[in-house]
């Protein structure tokens, strides 16, 4: 099928590019996409949505149009630099090495669109083994027992340290006060504590025997949510 003439005398002045190789560019840079996608579903996280996903195949896809209509024109690169500037991202990236994702996608579409095949591909199997290999041999965080807080509130007179030391000490393998102070106007004491227990030590346990001690109000057992670094 042929295009009618007087359509295509306004963009006879643009860069000279064949319809048929520019639309199996386009192709060619919308499979590196999914594939950079699927390498980042595959190697990143359980929980990943499907946005960050999508646009890193639509961002491979835009650089290699953005590409083909720069050309070897400076000027025309300046003025596009320009207009796209006035984009504004405002969602944050959860995570600094799906950074890393968004500039490969770019790479992959700019490789494409200016007809390095090669550099694409190679690139973007190197960046997979690459991945496999931080994915397979992660180094893990060494197990440590939970930690948790105990508060317990007694009578004023308690004395909330012993006594919790010698019903309950053999089951922490480690026990820092804190915080200690008076609650209810000064009629009753409470101390906090940052234990770790044994692991074949029930928490259910450790609660129902120090409420079981004599002046003991309330017992609680709060687990700690530590972050990864």
């Amino acid at each position: 099928m042929t295009i009618p003439e007087f359509f295509l005398t306004p963009f006879n002045n643009g860069p000279q590019v064949d319809p048929w190789e520019m639309l199996v560019r386009l192709i060619v840079s919308l499979a590196f996409g999914f594939a950079i996608s699927l390498v980042y579903r595959w190697t990143r996280r359980d929980d990943v949505g499907h946005s960050f996903p999508a646009t890193l195949v639509l961002l491979c896809v835009l650089i290699a149009m953005v590409t083909q209509v720069i050309g070897d024109n400076v000027a025309r690169a300046f003025s596009l630099v320009g207009a796209l500037s006035i984009v504004r991202f405002r969602t944050v990236v959860r995570d600094t090495q799906d950074t890393a994702y968004v500039i490969l996608s770019v790479i992959v579409g700019m490789a494409v669109g200016a007809k390095s095949l090669w550099v694409a591909l190679f690139g973007l199997c190197l960046v997979a083994l690459a991945e496999l290999f931080l994915k397979l041999y992660k180094a893990k965080p060494p197990s440590v027992e939970p930690e948790y807080i105990l508060k317990v509130r007694g009578d004023f007179d308690c004395e909330l340290e012993k006594m919790i030391h010698d019903s309950v000490g053999e089951s922490f393998t480690s026990c820092a006060v804190v915080s200690v102070g008076t609650v209810k106007q000064g009629a009753l004491i409470e101390a906090s504590y940052k234990v770790r227990l044994h692991g074949s030590d029930s928490p259910t346990k450790i609660v129902k025997t120090i409420k079981q001690l004599p002046g003991i109000e309330s017992v609680q057992l709060l687990e700690r949510c530590l972050e990864n670094d």
